[in-house]
């Protein structure tokens, strides 16, 4: 196929331009296309583990349900062990503290508990798992370890529990003036149709009339 002078000229400087840029291209691209698929493979690897890590969760409800509190642990560390970069494994270590506290082992489920706070990913799970290690805490007789915990930081979603776990732990510690202060945050915070304050004000009046 002829070409004329114009249409030559500009396939020679598409040449050109090819010979000086082509390989730096091609590069760029296959980079691009091995990027995507590196992608690909760790979305799927991801959504596998997660699959993994549901199946095991729900092997450790059953077991919990059951009141197999060895099973129960057993499943949690597998969960954290192989799958302990999805939201399972923190699931996992809040129910196996639980039933480790239940059994009254309070040093297993404070180690359980402090491995949530420190690898959980969600900000909830770690909020639920301060609260329960200064429930922990305030059941050991450490209520000064307890009330730094509840004091930290936490969604506003929580201040109703945290507010009364506060009053406990200043019952406990013999500040009853804070400790109706942070009950009476509790009640306020509380939603208004949970069972739960009513409990709150009971303990409200009891160190309201504690002189």
């Amino acid at each position: 196929m002829a070409y004329d002078l114009e249409e030559q000229e500009q396939i020679a400087v598409i040449k050109d331009w090819w010979r000086k840029y082509g390989n730096l291209i091609t590069t760029g691209l296959l980079a691009l296309l091995v990027g995507i698929a590196g992608i690909q493979a760790w979305r799927y690897y991801r959504s596998q583990q997660s699959t993994a890590a549901a199946t095991l969760y729900s092997q450790l409800d059953t077991a919990d349900q059951s009141n197999e509190p060895k099973k129960v642990q057993d499943i949690a560390s597998s969960i954290v062990s192989s799958h302990g970069a999805t939201n399972y494994a923190a699931m996992a270590q809040l129910r196996a503290a639980k039933s480790l506290a239940a059994a009254n082992d309070l040093a297993g489920a404070k180690q359980r508990l402090q491995w949530v706070v420190e690898h959980a990913k969600e900000d909830e799970m770690r909020d639920i798992a301060r609260l329960r290690l200064a429930g922990v805490l305030l059941d050991e007789q450490n209520p000064d370890e307890a009330l730094k915990l509840v004091e930290t930081k936490h969604a506003a979603a929580f201040d109703g529990m945290y507010a009364d776990l506060k009053g406990d732990i200043l019952a406990v510690q013999g500040k009853r003036v804070e400790a109706r202060a942070a009950y009476q945050v509790a009640l306020e915070k509380m939603e208004p149709r949970s069972s739960y304050r009513q409990l709150i004000q009971v303990k409200l009046d009891a160190v309201g009339e504690a002189r």
